[in-house]
């Protein structure tokens, strides 16, 4: 457990004035509720905060922001805390902001294909309640069945969908938005242009709970695809079903998703789900799972098989058809298990690159070269179809990146090849507390010196997530 970076902050007068606008009930300072929120999925860091308050609705939370900025208090807002990033680790202690109770789909407008909801429903929940209405809203990270719309839009989250039909930032038209100072604002309006004055809307989608507090959003939707078809593709080279990636888009086939997996992930993950879906020869390096979706079931079919083909020419196996839902279904599961099974492993570091598509083969042999030099074992799996790589490391006797100066070498001289390769250190993740102190990789002085006079104009007393993306 790692101790708070600040002094307690808090005083019997803020704990009173939090229950007086959430109730007795919402405000937790025992020590069991506050380990609980102390972490989130980010390796194994653990700050606890001074007290946690679930509110229900934006006037609670306006109230709580007040205070907090009127007395310089810490404020860290948390979704489902299935962050990776160190997003929702309330590191300077003071108040956590759980949007638990903010659940609830306010309006499905068939006629308009919007969604209104608040920022506590599960990513899931309104996927399933938009596509009994034969509407699709395709972000789906692979944390979908836990995670909360609320941190999808602070992460700009994406998934295996992203690749054909866009992430988060695609999806967002309005936000209602709690600022610091406890002012309450819409960021943009409900329609599908806007070239209205500064796009705050999608300044906000992204941006990790550091400009303002989200507690209503409205999002596009579009027709559900009536058919999806899924292939798994084998092959004996990681490289080489990197390669493959690049390829298929560049003979003109746009498939709804294009993932890879590493041999030594799919090991791990079968075995913690029982399943042997998927074959694991010790002659296979990768797979690609490859799925197209549309309304024409004829035109998909022959995709797939061009496809397939496609895939023989770059050293792809024997293709294995998903013949039915529950096979699909079963693919899908291992592939969205992955992350849990391999930190259960020992995993316990992930990184969120992403570089062109084409660069897909560069990136994976570099992380093994990097791997040998600097004694660590890496997987990889994730959006090959958007070039999203996510690398899990485990090194012997080192469980967190964040603190650790040999780790701190290895990541910075991989974003350096990322860089290199003409990529970015997150594709969906964001920068939250453990990508912090790579950010000048990426950018330069000018570049960081304009986002902190963003955060400064938005939160200039510095309360709301202090600390994550960078240091005032």
């Amino acid at each position: 457990m790692n101790d708070m970076l600040t002094a307690p902050s808090l005083t019997a007068e803020h704990i009173s004035s939090f229950r007086k606008i959430v109730g007795e009930e919402y405000v937790f300072i025992d020590g069991e509720a506050l380990r609980h929120y102390s972490h989130d999925e980010t390796e194994n860091l653990s700050y606890l905060p001074e007290v946690v308050l679930k509110p229900r609705t934006a006037k609670e939370i306006s109230a709580i922001l007040a205070i907090c900025n009127q007395h310089r208090i810490p404020v860290t807002p948390r979704g489902a805390g299935t962050g990776l990033s160190g997003g929702a680790l309330p590191h300077k202690g003071g108040v956590l902001i759980s949007t638990e109770r903010m659940n609830s789909i306010l309006e499905i407008d068939e006629r308009n294909l919007q969604v209104t909801t608040e920022p506590g429903v599960i990513t899931e929940v309104l996927q399933n309640a938009v596509k009994e209405k034969g509407l699709f809203y395709p972000p789906d990270p692979s944390s979908r069945g836990s995670c909360f719309i609320g941190g999808n839009i602070s992460a700009n989250s994406g998934g295996p969908k992203a690749v054909k039909y866009g992430v988060v930032k695609d999806y967002v038209l309005n936000l209602e938005l709690v600022l610091p100072n406890g002012e309450i604002i819409m960021t943009g309006a409900n329609v599908l242009k806007n070239s209205t004055g500064y796009n705050l809307t999608q300044l906000i989608v992204g941006s990790e709970g550091t400009l303002g507090f989200v507690t209503r959003i409205v999002l596009k939707l579009i027709p559900l695809p009536k058919y999806d078809l899924l292939m798994l593709v084998p092959f004996a080279s990681l490289e080489k079903a990197s390669e493959t990636v690049s390829a298929i888009f560049r003979a003109g086939f746009t498939p709804s998703a294009v993932e890879l997996v590493e041999i030594d992930a799919l090991k791990i993950v079968s075995a913690m789900v029982d399943s042997y879906a998927v074959p694991v020869n010790d002659d296979i390096a990768a797979h690609l799972i490859i799925e197209v979706d549309g309304n024409n079931l004829d035109v998909l079919m022959s995709e797939m098989e061009q496809i397939a083909e496609l895939t023989s020419q770059y050293g792809g196996g024997e293709v294995f058809f998903a013949d039915d839902a529950q096979q699909k279904a079963e693919l899908w599961k291992l592939r969205r298990r992955t992350a849990e099974a391999i930190k259960l492993a020992g995993y316990t570091i992930e990184e969120d690159t992403v570089v062109p598509r084409a660069n897909l083969p560069a990136l994976v042999k570099g992380v093994k070269e990097l791997g040998k030099k600097h004694g660590f074992h890496a997987v990889c799996y994730g959006h090959a179809g958007d070039g999203n790589l996510h690398i899990r490391i485990k090194k012997e006797g080192t469980v967190n990146s964040f603190g650790d100066p040999e780790m701190t070498k290895s990541l910075r001289a991989l974003f350096e090849l990322v860089k290199a390769l003409g990529g970015t250190i997150s594709g969906e993740h964001g920068v939250g507390l453990v990508q912090k102190p790579y950010m000048d990789v990426v950018f330069n002085p000018v570049q960081l010196e304009l986002m902190r006079g963003i955060k400064k104009v938005f939160d200039p007393n510095n309360i709301l997530n202090a600390g994550k993306i960078f240091d005032l």
